[in-house]
């Protein structure tokens, strides 16, 4: 082939609506030099069956801010590339039966609003009106969304497509990728069948192929994608001569219409329906050794199993009627992939220098537009315009083995529509991390929850208390566990509290030149020798990109220690800052961490120690406990006087044992949550994101432009300390009633827009509910009266002192 290109800057294996996208957006970017490999035509996987709802619905502000882009750029496509498009932009009614779904949708409607997006409530009564043949009776309410509708997959694909061509970018239809080779540099050729291309960067975008094309990135520093494929099928029913007159009436089409509660869309469909349910009882393909995924599947579907989506269709026909008029015209049964969680994989690979991902979109005709934009970002910038930690791939580590994939995959499709309610956890394919006093932790009355795989205590339940799953299923802080997280807070707060931290993540960074490495990294400094800080790093824009406690073993000898999500992500960053002869070491899985917290905390220890317990704040040293090795480091994240005791894991049973029987009471992560906010202690990916920049999350202390290192982000730092910073983190008292402040709740002042809460919680030590959050500037002066939007109901929020709620002075911290 003549023409065939051996050398591109990008190459995007998968030719769906995700791999066009992205394509399309680094050309618009100026990257044209990219090339797209498709094995088939294009939309030959999942896009090309696919039903083509364009919802912006979300209570993920990623999610949201990416399917809002996509309906902004679909409705100006056709225009903007000279393309005829398929799209109609009908609207949608979402059905509310109980209170807490009006709640949730309260909470999406506000951050629609906050997007520019205008979502209505409509009461069920008005619902009738813009859509006559649905019963109504029985709704609590009804959401609105003016911007929701449907687009042709195949259209969008080809419109992004001629985009992408018109810009110089190269599609390669039926040219099979066969693998990869990455060089010494980090530079990539890609094999196909007509020959090989060289490249600076790959893309996985294979949609349900991407788990076979991650396993050539294996040798690379690789892993298995955490993926699986469901079967997912819609219903095409015959004409219907009242919807055919309906619409010559009134010159449009009916609102997309969605039943979250029964868990299925209807959509209307040239003059008669198309149903979409999301089954309980599921079907995954391509799981077991009798059911294979064939090499090409392409344009190809399973036969009809109408059995599965019975009562779904039934109920459907009593909320329509009309639709129990027709009859059936056409079953599709397709696969779609699907992540653990449902959400897609956007971003870096994990552990593979100059490789990412675009692959396992469950919505991908909804979220392509967003999803090119985000990659290209990435790829292009180093980072991406909105905080899109809910899609990296590296929120997953080693515990999605497929089992964890196929049980999460099947719980999540059974349950599209569910809410997220803040005290639930989902039980399937539970226990892949266990803590080594895991099994003392329950028998204790731990009630658990995930962490990046691992089981912690969420709160320990007292004989009698109900801990059913339904028993959760309220936005409120009322609950079972609420007496309970009361009396662990104080505990602490009067005696000595244990919690079992599992799943810390712990890097070991040596060898020679590592100091100057990491000062080169960080923006501010590096404790001494025998000390441990916290320090910040940031992104070339300046932006908040991790949080570690960095403790000091030697001169070129250091621990860094982050949240458990964050392993895979600072992972990466360490391996890629460090020169060669710096080793960077994951030592996450070999060691356990307690918490040791309260005023009676050094009473405690002492009995059980050979720890110097004088030494003060910030301050870590080796010692013995309950006869054990461990490493004590004097810090806190409660507030409180207190220690981390850290151990390998056969060490640990023994010393949290001795320390239960000295009389330190268990408690679990509501309550850490609780004491961390009043102190106003920050977490990652809530309060700390690429979201806000370091000034403007007030850590000014911790970045230091006098050092002569150039650190990532030190010229926008700079450059943004001379300008002002633009946004303010405050901490907020909240007149709150059953529901604290969740994550992303507009701040008002007046009838304006002005900011956004980070994080929400009741303070038991100070009996009120705290709220964290970003505020334009000139509202962030102490006293300043706002009011928090909190599931559709404004509360009086009142801005507090740059300082801590509970012990402003740290004196409890230092005793």
């Amino acid at each position: 082939m003549s023409d065939f290109p051996t050398k591109a800057r990008v190459v995007i294996i998968g030719g769906g609506v995700v791999g066009i996208s992205s394509l399309y957006h680094l050309a618009k970017k100026g990257w044209t030099d990219c090339v797209l490999l498709e094995k088939n035509e294009l939309t030959a996987g999942s896009t090309w069956h696919a039903a083509g709802n364009v919802p912006t619905f979300s209570t993920s502000w990623a999610i949201m801010n990416m399917q809002r882009y996509s309906t902004e750029l679909y409705a100006r496509l056709g225009d903007e590339v000279d393309y005829p498009m398929n799209y109609h932009q009908t609207g949608s009614i979402r059905l509310a039966h109980s209170k807490e779904r009006v709640q949730e949708f309260e909470r999406a409607r506000a951050m629609g609003r906050y997007q520019g997006i205008e979502m209505e409530m409509w009461t069920p009564e008005q619902a009738k009106e813009r859509y006559p043949f649905l019963e109504t009776h029985d709704l609590e309410g009804v959401l609105y969304d003016p911007t929701d509708g449907d687009i042709d997959p195949a259209q969008l694909t080809q419109a992004l497509a001629k985009g992408a061509r018109d810009m110089g970018a190269k599609i390669l239809r039926f040219t099979p990728a066969t693998g990869v080779t990455q060089h010494d540099d980090g530079s990539w050729t890609v094999s196909t069948e007509k020959g090989d291309i060289d490249c600076d960067y790959v893309v996985n975008a294979a949609g349900y192929y991407a788990q076979r094309v991650g396993e050539w990135f294996k040798p690379y520093g690789g892993r298995t994608v955490p993926m699986m494929v469901m079967s997912h099928q819609y219903l095409l029913s015959e004409e219907i001569p009242e919807i055919e007159a309906w619409t010559k009436e009134t010159g449009q089409k009916l609102p997309l219409l969605r039943d979250v509660d029964v868990s299925y869309y209807l959509r209307q469909e040239k003059h008669g329906f198309n149903l979409g349910p999301y089954e309980p009882n599921c079907k995954g393909h391509w799981m077991t050794d009798d059911d294979q995924m064939p090499d090409d599947f392409s344009f190809q579907l399973w036969n009809d199993d109408l059995d599965r989506i019975e009562d779904i269709v039934t109920d459907a026909m009593e909320r329509v009627p009309l639709m129990g008029t027709s009859g059936v015209s056409r079953v599709i049964n397709g696969p779609i992939p699907y992540a653990p969680d449902g959400l897609p994989l956007i971003g870096p690979m994990p552990g593979v220098k100059n490789a990412f991902e675009a692959c396992v979109f469950t919505f991908g005709i909804a979220q392509g537009g967003g999803a090119g934009k985000v990659l290209a970002e990435w790829i292009v910038d180093g980072a991406t315009e909105w905080d899109m930690w809910a899609v990296d791939p590296r929120r997953y580590t080693d515990y999605t083995d497929q089992d964890y994939c196929n049980r999460k995959g099947m719980e999540v499709y059974g349950n599209e529509y569910a809410m997220h309610f803040p005290h639930h956890e989902w039980p399937a394919a539970r226990d892949k991390k266990l803590s080594p006093v895991h099994a003392k932790v329950k028998e204790l009355g731990g009630v658990m929850g995930v962490y990046n795989g691992w089981e912690r205590a969420n709160w320990f339940a007292q004989p009698g208390d109900d801990v059913t799953e339904e028993s959760t299923h309220t936005w409120g802080r009322s609950g079972p566990w609420e007496q309970r997280i009361k009396e662990e807070c104080e505990a602490v707060r009067d005696h000595c509290g244990v919690l079992d931290l599992p799943g810390f993540s712990r890097f070991m960074v040596e060898g020679d030149g590592a100091a100057e490495a990491l000062r080169g990294l960080i923006t501010g400094g590096l404790p001494k020798v025998g000390r441990i800080n916290l320090v910040y790093i940031a992104d070339e824009r300046g932006r908040i990109l991790t949080e570690m406690s960095c403790l000091r073993l030697g001169e070129d000898e250091f621990v860094m220690i982050t949240a458990a999500t964050a392993q895979w992500h600072d992972r990466d960053i360490l391996m890629r800052a460090m020169p060669a002869g710096v080793t960077v070491k994951d030592v996450t899985t070999t060691r356990d961490t307690l918490i040791v917290t309260g005023p009676k905390s050094r009473e405690i220890l002492a009995g059980l120690t050979d720890a110097d317990l004088s030494t003060g704040w910030l301050t870590h040293q080796s010692a013995t406990v309950a006869g054990q090795p461990a490493y004590l480091i004097r810090v806190s994240f409660a507030g409180e006087l207190g220690w981390e005791v850290h151990a390998l894991n056969e060490h640990m049973p023994s010393i949290y044992e001795a320390i239960v029987d000295a009389g330190a009471k268990p408690f679990g992560m509501y309550a850490l949550n609780s004491l961390r906010i009043e102190k106003g202690y920050r977490a990652w990916k809530g309060d700390l994101s690429t979201d806000y920049s370091l000034l403007e999350g007030g850590l000014d202390r911790f970045v230091k432009l006098d050092k002569p290192q150039d650190f990532p982000g030190k010229a926008a730092i700079q450059n943004e300390k001379q300008q002002g910073v633009q946004k303010r983190f405050v901490t907020m008292l909240v007149e709150a009633k059953d529901c604290d402040a969740p994550y992303m709740s507009c701040l008002w002042s007046g009838d304006e827009i002005v900011g956004e809460t980070t994080s929400g919680a009741w303070g038991y030590r100070i009996n009120a509910s705290v709220a964290l959050g970003m505020v334009r500037a000139d509202l962030a002066a102490p006293g300043t009266e706002l009011e928090v939007e909190i599931y559709g109901e404004k509360c009086r929020a009142v801005v507090q002192e740059d300082q801590p709620l509970w012990d402003p002075a740290n004196e409890r911290l230092r005793a």
